[in-house]
């Protein structure tokens, strides 16, 4: 699938998840999905902000509280105080992230998939041990980045 086709895909079911949450894709919106896309990893709202120049804090406040609730967009706690943006999984496909104790930069990393199958067999294992349905799992690598080393 080409880039094009990628991010066509990504905002007709961005559109589709908010008419079903009786919102619009307004242009504000779409320069967050569109930024969002585009990112490595999750963003912090400064992060956000020093890209998107002509929406207000406010702003991206609101919308991405709309687009968390539509199912959007997904907020990641980092290791610092600073809540991170990324849209979900279902739009942009499973994945896991690295984390920066030090400065608190996040990205995103993708396993082989014959790891992600052991992964999943031995979490399930885990999960059914302890009387627990597992549907998901996220996984956060914590240490330092290649800056703070």
């Amino acid at each position: 699938m080409t880039d094009h086709a990628h991010t066509v895909n990504v905002f007709e079911e961005v559109m589709a998840r908010l008419r079903g949450a009786d919102q619009r894709f307004t242009p504000a919106r779409r320069e967050l999905v569109t930024t969002l896309l585009a990112a490595a990893g999750p963003l912090s709202i400064t992060e956000i902000l020093a890209v998107t120049e002509k929406i207000p804090q406010s702003s991206i406040y609101r919308n991405l509280a709309v687009l968390e609730s539509a199912g959007v967009v997904a907020r990641i706690m980092s290791t610092d105080e600073f809540a991170r943006f990324e849209l979900a999984e279902a739009l942009i496909g499973h994945h896991h992230h690295l984390l920066c104790q030090v400065c608190g930069a996040m990205s995103d990393v993708t396993i082989p998939h014959e790891i992600e199958t052991q992964l999943d067999t031995t979490l399930n294992k885990l999960a059914i041990a302890n009387g627990f349905a597992l549907e998901h799992h996220r996984l956060d690598l914590v240490g330092k980045c290649s800056k703070c080393l």
